[in-house]
C-alpha cells in the first residue's frame, strides 16, 4: 500500500525540518512526500534543498493552504492520502498503524487516530479532544485532529477535494461533507500526531472571522447553524470589544445580544434550545447582580 503524504508551506522554517523528519522516520508502507510551499520569504527553500532524505517539492505562489492542499493531493498516486501541515508532526508508527488498520478493513474510507496539542519544542502539552465517530456530533464540535486523519483516493476521486473558497475550516468542511455522503469512518485508539498550538498559528489569530466562515459553511452545508456554533461566534465577537473581567453584566448583556442577531443572521429564528438557554442566562444575570 502506498500512502501519499501532503504538507502546504509557508514561512514555516521554524517548523518544517521536524515535520520532514517526523515523515521521514515513518515506516510500515511506501511512502511518497510532496511539499506545495507558498513561496515562502524565510529558510523554508533551503531547508527543503538540503533535507536527506529528499522530498518533493515546489515553491513558488498558490492562493493559500487549500489549494496547496489541493495540488498536493492532484499531484500524488498513493492509495492512501495524508495532511500534514508545515508545523505539524507525525508519531512514530503513525503510518504503520493507518495502514495495517486500513489492510485489515477494507470497507472503511477514512481513518482518524487520537493526537496532542504540541508546544513550540514540539513538547505534549494537553492531549487534543478526539472522540469516536458520531456524524451528529461532530456537528457540535470539531472532535477530529486533522493531522491525525488519512482518507483512501477513492474518498477524494468520489467525494472531491477541499473547498477553495474557505480559509480556515476547509478540513472541518471535508470531514462534515464526507459524513453526510455517508462515508465509512474509523477511530483509532492511537496517538498518531502532534498538532502545533501557539499564538501566532491562523486559527487562532483570527477567532472571529475563523467562527464566521464555519456559520457560513453550515448554512450552505446543511441550511442552518447549530446553536453551538452560533454561540461560538457572539462570544468571540463579545471578547473582541469587552473584557469580562471589568464588565461582567455589560458582557453578559453583549453577549446574549451577538448571539440573537446570529441566529437571524444565519437562521432566521432562535430555536426553542436556544430560548431556554437565554433564559438561563439571562435569570443566573440578575441574581448574581
Amino acid at each position: 500500500m502506498k500512502v501519499s503524504i501532503v504538507t502546504p508551506s509557508f514561512n514555516q522554517g521554524q517548523f518544517i525540518e521536524r515535520t520532514l523528519q517526523s515523515v521521514a522516520s515513518q515506516t510500515g508502507a511506501e511512502i511518497e512526500h510532496v511539499v506545495f510551499d507558498g513561496g515562502s520569504t524565510d529558510n523554508t527553500v533551503e531547508i527543503l534543498k538540503c533535507f536527506s532524505p529528499p522530498v518533493r517539492w515546489i515553491s513558488k505562489k498558490d492562493n493559500g493552504q487549500t489549494d496547496a492542499v489541493n495540488k498536493g493531493i492532484r499531484d500524488t498516486d498513493g492509495e492512501v492520502i495524508g495532511w500534514l501541515n508545515s508545523d505539524d508532526i507525525y508519531y512514530p508508527g503513525a503510518i504503520a498503524y493507518v495502514v495495517a488498520f486500513f489492510e485489515a478493513n477494507l470497507e472503511i474510507d477514512v481513518v482518524y487516530g487520537m493526537a496532542d496539542h504540541i508546544n513550540l519544542e514540539d513538547h505534549a502539552f494537553e492531549p487534543y479532544p478526539t472522540e469516536p465517530w458520531d456524524l451528529e456530533r461532530l456537528k457540535e464540535t470539531c472532535f477530529i485532529c486533522q493531522p491525525a486523519l488519512f482518507f483512501r483516493r477513492r474518498v477524494a476521486e468520489n467525494h472531491g477535494l477541499l473547498d477553495e473558497s474557505l480559509s480556515y475550516c476547509m478540513d472541518y468542511e471535508y470531514w462534515l461533507r464526507l459524513g453526510k455522503a455517508g462515508v465509512r469512518f474509523a477511530y483509532l485508539e492511537e496517538k498518531l500526531a502532534g498538532s502545533r498550538l501557539y499564538a501566532e498559528n491562523k486559527t487562532l489569530g483570527a477567532r472571529v472571522k475563523v467562527h464566521r466562515e464555519i456559520n457560513d459553511m453550515f448554512k450552505k452545508l446543511f441550511g442552518q447553524a447549530p446553536d453551538r456554533w452560533l454561540f461560538n461566534y457572539a462570544h468571540a465577537v463579545v471578547e473582541s470589544k469587552t473584557n469580562r473581567s471589568d464588565h461582567p453584566r455589560w458582557f453578559v448583556i453583549r453577549l446574549l445580544v451577538s448571539f440573537i442577531i446570529a441566529a437571524w443572521r444565519w437562521n432566521g429564528f432562535v430555536s426553542d434550545n436556544a430560548r431556554n438557554q437565554l433564559k438561563v442566562w439571562i435569570k443566573d444575570m440578575f441574581l448574581r447582580s
